[in-house]
């Protein structure tokens, strides 16, 4: 799978693709990870992507020129889904994450800055858009590192154990986690719960649906 992204701080993504499960990956040659310095397509003497909105207001909106010819180069190299980060957007939940694993194919993600983008982008070039959560970020950077773990997570041979992903919390409806002991069995007087010790697997999944970790409201 590929992941072209599109950024002002390339290295942001690029220092994050250097550790964990996702160098791994990356290594097996699982997925991919382009990273593509937005400044380097623009026309501006200054490499500038943003300008002050028409109308009037606080910030800077991202320009449609760098960002219709970085989009267009890389679909001219392959073809792929645009994605652009919005606070506004579809919530990104283990179901779309594991719909847009399934496609196993090649995702353009475009991480806005500023005050956004402008428009035209998104009504000419982006296919979809996605939140990771309803708070602003300063960036799509951090949005675009979720979506490539949690995507890349669902992928077959980056994760070693396949059950690891299966019981994740959200990997099916109603599937939530449970609280977790390991060594030692006591620690500073708090012992590891008698059920866990015990080797009886019906107890201990009893237990574990008992005790599921549910989302706070």
């Amino acid at each position: 799978m590929i992941f072209s992204v599109i950024s002002i701080f390339p290295g942001m993504i690029k220092s994050f693709t250097q550790y964990g499960l996702i160098a791994k990956a990356i290594e097996k040659g699982i997925i991919n990870v382009e990273c593509f310095n937005l400044r380097e397509f623009s026309f501006n003497k200054h490499d500038k992507v943003d300008d002050r909105p028409f109308g009037g207001g606080a910030g800077m909106i991202m320009t449609p020129q760098p960002l219709f010819d970085a989009i267009n180069h890389i679909k001219g190299k392959r073809p792929g889904k645009v994605i652009l980060f919005s606070a506004y957007a579809q919530l990104l939940t283990q179901e779309k994450v594991k719909e847009l694993a399934m496609q196993k194919n090649h995702l353009i993600l475009v991480c806005g800055r500023y005050e956004g983008v402008d428009q035209r982008v998104i009504d000419e070039l982006v296919d979809e858009e996605i939140s990771i959560g309803d708070y602003v970020l300063m960036g799509g950077e951090t949005a675009a590192q979720v979506l490539i773990e949690s995507t890349s997570r669902m992928l077959e041979g980056v994760v070693g154990n396949p059950e690891s992903v299966e019981t994740d919390s959200f990997y099916e409806e109603e599937q939530y986690g449970f609280p977790q002991y390991t060594q030692p069995r006591e620690y500073k007087g708090l012992k590891v719960p008698d059920v866990l010790l015990s080797g009886h697997h019906k107890d201990i999944m009893e237990w574990r649906k008992k005790h599921q970790k549910r989302r706070k409201k």
